[in-house]
């Protein structure tokens, strides 16, 4: 690796539609000199754990790669990839992979793989997802673009097996880290509308003139697709209301797309959108909760 390309910290993300579906993950490597590195892929089916769990894999192979001896940052906004990495995966092995309940570990090929890739040179760091993070939301575009069955622009460092002395460094393709926060792709969380500037797409794909046009003619199909799974997602939400069915808070939270700790945190009764949500009852270590249709209760709807 060259000397310029210190890599100090790498943001990983994974995303799923219908959990399990089609899904994709993404990563960003930023490098001390400003530079920056992106990977990703899709899964036709998947789950989000997988997802969150194949883009710490590839992170950490990329670490390994470059044979870098000084100390980086891992964001993720997964905290259930974080305590497995950091504190779960130790007691799985002893116990030869299984939990506490006797079940196997999910998981367990990615997870003995992200095991062996891990070492004292990472330290891992919770980032919370949607919420303004540049480098965070960008491996959510990453990703979210992969599962959606399109492929993104990609910013690409050289091979770093490469003989770099004989590439003249202003040939990299690369962009700056300040191009980068100016420009970059965001999400918004409310209308899941994807907004890219013009100035971004021209940094993804700099030897190419029809790059703009191009993502611009897909964007209307994104966000089609979206829509889609919003509807199968509200479909599923009605289903579960109308059978009476009991989920768990991991559950409504992967239904909801937020984190579990959202939906403990809002109490014993709430409403989003069309349902009231309402705790039923604790099993074990899990917290059971009951979907009604709420249309004509009075009051704001939740997002």
């Amino acid at each position: 690796m060259s000397t310029q390309h210190i890599i100090q910290s790498i943001y990983t993300d994974g995303a799923c539609t219908g959990n399990p579906g089609p899904g994709g993950w993404g990563v960003v490597v930023y490098f001390s000199d400003g530079s920056i590195h992106e990977m990703g892929d899709a899964s036709p089916h998947t789950t989000n754990n997988k997802m969150e769990m194949q883009a710490a894999i590839a992170a950490l192979k990329f670490l390994e790669t470059s044979g870098q001896t000084e100390p980086i940052t891992l964001y993720t906004d997964s905290e259930y990839l974080i305590n497995c990495v950091t504190k779960w995966v130790t007691g799985w092995k002893k116990k030869g992979w299984k939990k506490s309940d006797g079940n196997p570990v999910q998981n367990q090929d990615l997870l003995e793989t992200l095991d062996e890739l891990n070492n004292r040179l990472v330290k891992w760091q919770h980032v919370r997802g949607h919420s303004g993070n540049i480098g965070n939301e960008r491996c959510d575009v990453i990703a979210r673009t992969y599962a959606s069955g399109k492929t993104p622009s990609l910013q690409q460092l050289l091979p770093i097996h490469s003989n770099q002395s004989s590439y003249p460094q202003n040939e990299l393709n690369v962009a700056k880290v300040s191009d980068f926060k100016t420009n970059s792709t965001i999400i918004d969380k409310r209308t899941q509308e994807i907004s890219i500037s013009t100035s971004e797409i021209t940094i993804m794909e700099p030897s190419t003139g029809t790059a703009a046009a191009t993502n611009d003619e897909k964007l209307p199909e994104m966000r089609v697709s979206q829509l889609r799974n919003l509807i199968e997602t509200l479909r599923i939400a009605d289903e579960i209301a109308e059978k009476g069915y009991l989920i768990t808070s991991s559950e409504l939270a992967d239904l909801m797309d937020v984190h579990a700790s959202a939906v403990t945190s809002r109490g014993d009764q709430w409403r989003w959108r069309n349902w009231i949500v309402s705790r039923v009852r604790r099993e074990g270590n899990q917290i059971l909760w009951e979907l009604e249709r709420g249309d004509q209760v009075g009051g704001e709807g939740e997002e």
